[in-house]
Parts: structure tokens; C-alpha cells; sequence
């Protein structure tokens, strides 16, 4: 399993937050080629630090992108005492961020370069922004349905598919039509007002009604 579940916006220093965020920022102005030189540079370290931190450069991608994907924070959630309040609190939190992050500008040019990258056969990016966007996004809210099952607030056979149905409820065609070069602006307001409603029209799906 990868370790992407253990990140969070914690897990790096304050100095390689900076190495990182220097790196989705060249990616956003360069749209790709991204070298440790480059790196080094921008974030004015050596690049023995980095390769000392990060592995190589599918080591440094990865860490990027795992950075990126840490503003969609894991719901926390008490089994002992889940009521469907808390259950549906967190659920539209979760789809809040992930609205917010997919939405954004360093989002929308990694996951840009990714599919570039997958349809040339460069298995680099492509499988490092699957394996720690999509995938690690089910890894962290299917735990959270699981536990809405077994408190008997939530009806589903497969936590795979309600994933699914609730990322797609959240997200719709805002992210192709990003990808395609629609300037679409989301507000906070927007982006809270589509989670709510997502939320919403998941628990009429897989809710289980009191009574």
C-alpha cells in the first residue's frame, strides 16, 4: 500500500514545504520539465539536500503531489459515538476540499501534465498523480463510509462504488472542464454551496432513514 496515507500537512519541515511549494510552482509556469537543478535553484538549497530528502526526481514528483494532495484533509470520525450529523458533517468537509484542490490552478496543470505523460507511455507522473490523487482520495474517505455503515447510517455493498458516486456527485464536469481550458472561477461560496448539495444528494442514495 503507498504510503500517501500517512501524509499530511504536517508530515514535511517548514524548509521542504518550501522546496515543494517551489516545485508546483514551476510546474505551473513551466508545464512540466521539472529538474532538481531547477528546484535547487528556486528554492535556494543544494541539490544534495534534496536528493538527501526526496530520493530522485520521481521521489520529489511524488512528494509534490502528496503535498498537493494533503489539502484534502481525512475526516475524523468517532465510531463509538457517529450519529448522522457528524457522518454528513464530515463527508461534505471532505468534498469541500477536494472541490477546492481539484479545482485550482496547481491541480488542474498536474493533473494536465499527468495525462500527457500517460498518453505518451512516460509511466513517471501519470501513475504518481493516480496513485496519489485519485486512489489515495478513496483510501481516505472509504473508512469514513464504512464506519457510517456499520453505525448503521449508510446502505451500500461496495465502499468503492459510494466513493465513487460521491466523488462524482462533488466534482460533475467541473474537472474536465478544466482540463480543456474552461476558465472557470469556483468561489468559497460556490465550492460550499456544491459540497452541500453532493453531500445532500449522496445521503438520499445511501442514507438509511431513522425509523
Amino acid at each position: 500500500m503507498s504510503t500517501a496515507l500517512k501524509i499530511a500537512e504536517d508530515a514535511f519541515t517548514p524548509r521542504q514545504q518550501a522546496v515543494l511549494t517551489a516545485a508546483l510552482d514551476l510546474l505551473v509556469e513551466r508545464g512540466g520539465g521539472l529538474t532538481m537543478t531547477a528546484v535547487a535553484r528556486r528554492a535556494s538549497c543544494s541539490k544534495e539536500t534534496l536528493y538527501k530528502w526526496f530520493g530522485d526526481r520521481d521521489g520529489l514528483l511524488t512528494a509534490t503531489v502528496q503535498w498537493q494532495a494533503a489539502k484534502v484533509r481525512v475526516p475524523r470520525v468517532d465510531r463509538k459515538s457517529l450519529d448522522a450529523a457528524s457522518l454528513r458533517a464530515s463527508v461534505e468537509q471532505f468534498g469541500r476540499d477536494l472541490l477546492a484542490t481539484l479545482s485550482g490552478e496547481v491541480s488542474v496543470t498536474l493533473n494536465r501534465l499527468a495525462v500527457t505523460h500517460a498518453g505518451a507511455e512516460k509511466r513517471g507522473l501519470g501513475a504518481i498523480v493516480l496513485e496519489n490523487g485519485r486512489l489515495e482520495m478513496g483510501r481516505r474517505l472509504k473508512p469514513v463510509l464504512e464506519a457510517g455503515r456499520e453505525a448503521r447510517l449508510l446502505r451500500f455493498e461496495s465502499s468503492e462504488e459510494a466513493f465513487r458516486t460521491f466523488f462524482g456527485l462533488v466534482v460533475r464536469d467541473v474537472q474536465i472542464r478544466l482540463l480543456l481550458g474552461d476558465e472557470l472561477t469556483l468561489s468559497t461560496a460556490r465550492i460550499e454551496k456544491d459540497a452541500k448539495t453532493a453531500a445532500e444528494q449522496f445521503f438520499v442514495l445511501y442514507g438509511v432513514r431513522a425509523g
